[in-house]
């Protein structure tokens, strides 16, 4: 069974039991022995997965259920950076709802209750409705992600065979493989590109790339692209907008060279974080109080 990582509303419980002794304690203490004690069947890979802002996801899901009973007057902050239980947190025996809190700490319900007809709407108010404001965030920039890559991946089939070679090289360069030499138009063997990994051009990467619409890459293609590569190196980035069938993968992962493919979708995930095609429309700032200007006080 896949264990998911809790939602912000789900810390609440856990939150208050390790308080429940009465002690004051340190935020990062807190968060610590509510995942060892409650979460610990967590994967690494959960543990260790960010927000979109670059904070620890268990943390940040902690540090918003944290805040929330604060505002609902069931713990409070003694020194800064430090928890404490309130009587009334003590006297909380039974379950806590998300509902519960809000309704006590009186926090505006900033979350949308419109298009509530039908099941399709109520689903998505329930999913909102246990989101900590930076889930809605992280949610809102997946959304546009997806979309930007969906646009992209749709222009990269459109465009000319030969440009699409270029922006090719030009991602590779950007990821930082080097310069590199566009081959011949015409008669490069199946060869649109080289990357020389080494100023001298000792190490060389051969790039081959299809722009299809529909078609996949079949096993001869990849076949073709080793056969091009004529012993002069062993190494090759085969790239295209669409997919590579089970003979291509397969001939690819036992070749004696190390070849790399690369489908539709790692394209546009590259181009993406690369800002390759793409570019900044709009930047963000979350802002957060500032512990440290106030402790002179």
């Amino acid at each position: 069974m896949n264990i998911e990582i809790p939602k912000f509303h789900e810390t609440f419980n856990p939150i208050l039991e390790i308080l429940s002794n009465g002690e004051t304690i340190h935020t990062r203490e807190l968060q610590k022995l509510v995942i060892e004690k409650y979460f610990s069947n967590l994967t690494e890979e959960q543990l260790s997965e960010k927000t979109k802002s670059g904070e620890n996801l268990i943390n940040n899901r902690i540090a918003w259920g944290k805040s929330y009973l604060k505002k609902g007057g069931y713990i409070f902050y003694p020194e800064r950076g430090h928890v404490k239980i309130t009587e009334k947190g003590l006297k909380q025996k039974s379950e806590l709802s998300l509902k519960n809190v809000v309704e006590d700490s009186g926090i505006v319900n900033f979350y949308s209750e419109e298009n509530q007809k039908g099941n399709k709407g109520k689903t998505e108010i329930k999913e909102i409705t246990t989101s900590s404001p930076q889930d809605l965030i992280d949610k809102g920039f997946s959304q546009i992600e997806n979309e930007v890559k969906n646009d992209l991946l749709e222009k990269l089939k459109t465009i000319d065979p030969y440009y699409f070679e270029k922006v090719i090289l030009i991602l590779l360069k950007k990821m930082g493989y080097g310069e590199f030499i566009e081959t011949s138009k015409s008669g490069d063997g199946g060869i649109d590109g080289i990357i020389n990994e080494d100023k001298l051009g000792l190490d060389k990467i051969y790039i081959q790339a299809k722009r299809f619409s529909e078609n996949k890459v079949r096993e001869k293609d990849i076949r073709n692209f080793i056969g091009a590569m004529s012993g002069d190196t062993n190494k090759g980035v085969f790239v295209t907008t669409s997919l590579f069938d089970n003979g291509a993968i397969e001939k690819a992962k036992n070749a004696h060279h190390k070849i790399i493919l690369l489908d539709g979708n790692k394209l546009v995930d590259l181009m993406h974080e690369f800002n390759v095609g793409v570019q900044i429309k709009a930047a963000y700032e979350v802002k957060q109080l500032d512990e440290d200007f106030f402790e002179e006080q």
